[in-house]
């Protein structure tokens, strides 16, 4: 029927194609239109109108939905949750996009037979409406967080979720025991470890291209009620992976660390978005650059930690324990900064960010990141050339680079990932002024491809986070032979005729005969 509807829509008056869609499909949800936000994302590069933006109540509306694309002769499906993607991975161009916001707020704390908890959650949700509600009504929280939590849970599965607790516990997709998964071929499957395993793994970091998640349980602890939130500044990058790397390895050796560890590098000037006046977390703290060495470069690091504890703690005790573990570190003494603020505003330290870009225009202006995991091996050469060269003016938003342990990652999942155990990820977040100010986008898009180059060209043992290629060989050189391979597989047992997440550009859609 959907394939009569291509033509019929583009004909139809806007109110009458939106009805008789819905209609025509059976939906319980709604179709919202053709075109607008579906069109486009965050990265503000790219824009791609579908054929009609579909808001589906349940499971059951994304299969259905599915299902009829299957029979079209060239119909796409793409899921969209809060629109963050960079390169139009959620963008399906005159295919179907699915609203995942529209399922709900579905979630139900559990406790399970083994003791464990977990959270079954819609995967639209947005990650910092669990948050708050965990935390408000029970108590607890997921273990495993991103940065900027206005994410959907089933957008962030399919990719990875990393944040400063990824040391500890891995990514979001190491923290969630089972999956509501909605196939290619339109079929719905509950899946976990031991239950629809191929599913379920693949899945999680997927890109899409396997199923769209409609619910998940996401593992759960005990919440703290308060965070002391620090940044300590280092001027050489030995000094600064060298305590970052002892951090995220500490309790192999039966130490203590702290709840969170992240860090980022920073240019050497008064440069508000990106330079010293960027690292201090207290309005009324200032950088003072005169406790710099003179030998000092243009890019100093951060490193970025964050302790929990109760309210009931002794602010003595909780001093205490932060010196003990920043205790040996070879930061700059006189150059910590730290505040203490409850957990959920810890968590939600981003929100603030993105008000404030908004409140400056600059959060709807294009957005050309980049996203990487580095080797261990290489991040001392990619530190000398990329940011002390090519990046030693800034890019005008933050430079995350910190450690990762492989360990942490279920490498039966579709994530690809360096060889060595420890890898750094880095973060080039990027935003543009919407006004004439400072390179192009276009110059921006540029610079992350001479980085590319450059780390393909050494030889660098690297992979892209996030990734986006324009070629399937592209692809096929950044999962390798068994992982592509084992990806291709996935795709024809759960999505023989490539109808999901077009955006990718990984398959293309398999005509109806």
């Amino acid at each position: 029927m959907i394939a009569y509807l291509e033509c019929f829509v583009s004909e139809s008056r806007h109110d009458d194609g939106v009805s008789s869609l819905s209609k025509a499909l059976g939906l319980q949800g709604t179709v919202a239109d053709f075109g607008g936000e579906a069109g486009r994302d965050f990265g503000g590069m790219k824009s791609f109108p579908p054929l009609a933006f579909i808001r589906p109540a349940g499971a059951d509306d994304v299969a259905r939905v599915v299902k009829e694309a299957a029979r079209s002769s060239n119909l796409t499906v793409a899921a969209r949750g809060n629109g963050h993607s960079i390169n139009g991975q959620a963008m399906a161009d005159r295919g179907l996009v699915l609203d995942m916001r529209s399922l709900g707020e579905h979630l139900r704390v559990v406790r399970a037979s083994d003791g464990s908890v977990y959270a079954d959650v819609s995967g639209g949700a947005l990650w910092e409406d669990v948050l708050k509600r965990c935390v408000s009504e029970h108590g607890m929280a997921p273990r495993s967080w991103t940065d900027y939590l206005s994410l959907t849970v089933g957008g962030t599965l399919s990719n990875a979720g990393v944040s400063g607790q990824a040391f500890r516990y891995g990514p979001q997709t190491s923290n969630v025991t089972e999956l509501e998964v909605v196939t290619g071929k339109g079929e719905i499957f509950n899946c976990s470890e031991k239950e629809n395993s191929e599913l379920f793994f693949g899945a999680l970091g997927g890109l899409g291209q396997f199923g769209i998640i409609t619910k998940a349980k996401v593992l759960l602890q005990p919440a703290p009620d308060m965070v002391r939130w620090i940044r300590l500044v280092y001027t050489e990058f030995d000094d600064f992976t060298r305590d970052a790397e002892l951090l995220v390895t500490r309790q192999d050796d039966g130490g203590d660390s702290f709840d969170y560890v992240e860090g980022f590098a920073f240019v050497n000037s008064d440069n508000p978005a990106d330079g010293r006046p960027s690292v201090p977390l207290d309005p009324q703290e200032t950088f003072d650059p005169a406790h710099l060495p003179r030998t000092s470069g243009p890019i100093l690091y951060c490193l970025e930690l964050a302790h929990h504890y109760r309210n009931t703690d002794r602010p003595s005790s909780v001093d205490t324990g932060v010196n003990r573990l920043l205790g040996g570190l070879g930061f700059v003494e006189e150059l910590k900064f730290q505040v203490d603020l409850s957990y959920v505003e810890f968590l939600l330290r981003v929100k603030r960010a993105e008000e404030h870009a908004k409140a400056n225009g600059i959060w709807d202006a294009p957005h050309p990141w980049l996203n990487m995991f580095v080797s261990k091996s290489d991040i001392a050469d990619f530190d000398r050339t990329v940011f002390k060269k090519i990046l030693k003016d800034g890019i005008g938003g933050p430079m995350l680079v910190y450690p990762l342990r492989r360990s942490k990652w279920d490498t039966r999942t579709s994530v690809v990932l360096p060889e060595s155990e420890i890898f750094y990820i880095v973060a080039l977040l990027r935003f543009t002024p919407p006004y004439p100010k400072g390179p192009s986008a276009e110059n921006l898009v540029a610079q992350n491809q001479e980085i590319i180059q450059y780390c393909t060209r050494k030889g660098f043992d690297f992979k892209l986070y996030l990734p986006h290629y324009r070629s399937q060989e592209d692809w096929k050189r950044h999962f390798g032979s068994d992982q592509w391979s084992r990806f291709v597989e996935r795709k024809k047992c759960f999505d023989p005729m490539a109808i999901l997440a077009p955006g990718q550009k990984i398959f293309s859609r398999v005509p109806q005969p």
